[in-house]
């Protein structure tokens, strides 16, 4: 039931953006979570991570773009979980060719809620991002590698096997993605 009306209270947030999204100077996305890769796991986690989000790039002329992201999904072990931040990201690559082709790379900061990690206390998160798309999607690409879980949160993953968490988001733009000069 918490699922479902995560689901109908994220859906009312994205009704009301719409249409405020074409008035503000920056872009805003409706991000779809969905999957996860325990890269080398024995243990059998769930890699279906749907949920839903919102990002919001700020309007640049320069090559580096700051972001800010919410977004709530299940987690690796079935729960739901919910997280808030920002990146800073590098244009890599971009074409006026396939509707404005870019690729972006740099790093997101967050707080997030786990039950699993301090009873869904909120806690810092911090993970190397690339980005692939167009003007009027994308797709967003995580990496969370065991050093850093059990250096920044004095813990030992669960997985003795696993390397690492590769995590996947769908985007869809609400309006044309600015470009760089």
């Amino acid at each position: 039931m918490k699922t479902l009306a995560a689901a109908r209270f994220a859906l009312l947030i994205l009704c009301f953006a719409l249409p405020i999204s074409s008035s503000m100077a920056g872009e805003l996305s409706a991000v779809i979570n969905g999957k996860s890769f325990h890269l080398g796991a024995s243990e059998d986690w769930n890699e279906d991570n749907y949920g839903l989000g919102l990002e919001y790039e700020f309007a640049s002329q320069s090559r580096w773009k700051s972001r800010l992201m919410a977004n709530g999904f299940r987690d690796s072990s079935d729960d739901m979980s919910y997280m808030a931040g920002g990146g800073l990201h590098r244009n890599l690559f971009a074409t006026d060719r396939l509707r404005g082709f870019y690729v972006d790379a740099g790093i997101n900061a967050f707080l997030m809620t786990r039950k699993d990690v301090n009873d869904n206390k909120p806690f810092p998160g911090i993970v190397p991002s690339l980005t692939v798309g167009n003007q009027y999607a994308g797709i967003n690409l995580t990496y969370l590698p065991r050093q850093a879980v059990e250096k920044f949160y004095d813990t030992q993953m669960t997985d003795e096997s696993m390397s690492g968490i590769l995590f996947l988001q769908f985007k869809v733009n609400f309006g044309p993605r600015s470009g760089a000069d």
